[in-house]
């Protein structure tokens, strides 16, 4: 059962990298739009509240992916290619370097905004090739190393159940006045869900950017000083990796916060947001293969 769910991975791996996501129809959208519908009507001010509907919905999606793990191969490929996204973030990050090589920033701004939660309208070429960058190694993790970790774990429910996890955070886990209680569960799950994987996501940067000692270096030095445990490591390690520096004042809809300045370089650039990109793909390329690995070896 193990070798099938694991060329089921490497099949959705590829499926990924050769379709991406899809615009219409995706599940996570789907499982997000359930999610929105019902949110609207138990929402609470509480962090009990938030709790139970955060796990009842993490519950949900673990739970549909140890019924697929019966369909062997398919639904372990089915899983994995639902639970990606990294080909979708770096094809982003490739039409928003294409489109300020161009000079059109609206339209960066425009592509920028599907990626990060500050208002695009107050970024130059610099904050957009910047907010890029750290969304593109945020999310390296997010929406691909960490899913395969869990997957080569766990196979098609830890896939499902960490790409519910992702979602549930990336919805409701805000500091904002509405998510501050309600939304607190599902960011600590998060959190705690990507603390291996945002590590793993580390070290393969350093496996394969060429600059291991910059990016080690870096990450010892400021991932700590970021607001996220995890973010923190991935930025980092990208910015010794790329030889930028990230951070500084960041604007979102629910306030403005002062990032730690990560990295000792120059600020990012389009060719920098392309180096990110493609610094993304091999970590991804590595990551995949290890996972499937993993899954292999594993005895039934």
């Amino acid at each position: 059962m193990k070798r099938a769910e694991a060329l089921g991975m490497a099949a959705g791996v590829v499926a990924d990298r050769v379709f991406a996501d899809p615009q219409r129809g995706h599940p996570v959208a789907v499982f997000g739009s359930a999610v929105a519908r019902t949110e609207k009507r138990v929402y609470a001010d509480s962090r009990a509240a938030g709790a139970v509907f955060a796990t009842g919905w993490i519950g949900a999606a673990t739970a549909l992916g140890a019924g697929l793990r019966r369909l062997g191969a398919v639904g372990s490929a089915v899983s994995t290619f639902t639970a990606l996204g990294g080909t979708s973030l770096c094809r982003i990050g490739d039409q928003i370097a294409d489109a300020l090589d161009d000079g059109d920033i609206e339209e960066a701004r425009r592509l920028v905004s599907g990626l990060v939660g500050r208002d695009p309208n107050l970024l130059d070429e610099s904050g957009i090739c910047r907010a890029a960058v750290e969304s593109i190694a945020e999310n390296t993790s997010d929406a691909a190393v960490a899913p395969l970790v869990c997957g080569a774990v766990a196979g098609p429910a830890g896939l499902l159940g960490y790409r519910a996890v992702n979602t549930l955070d990336a919805m409701i886990g805000y500091r904002s006045d509405r998510y501050r209680n309600f939304g607190w569960a599902a960011a600590r799950i998060d959190d705690v869900a990507n603390l291996v994987p945002a590590r793993v996501a580390a070290a393969a940067a350093a496996a394969v950017s060429g600059r291991p000692g910059e990016v080690w270096r870096t990450v010892r030095r400021d991932a700590g000083k970021h607001p996220s445990p995890n973010a923190g490591v991935v930025e980092a390690a990208f910015a010794g990796a790329l030889g930028i520096e990230l951070g500084g004042r960041t604007e979102y809809a629910h306030g403005v916060e002062e990032r730690p300045r990560l990295g000792d370089g120059r600020s990012p650039t389009p060719a920098d947001l392309r180096a990110a990109a493609a610094l993304s793909r091999r970590i991804q390329t590595v990551t995949a293969v290890g996972a499937v690995a993993m899954r292999w070896g594993l005895r039934a």
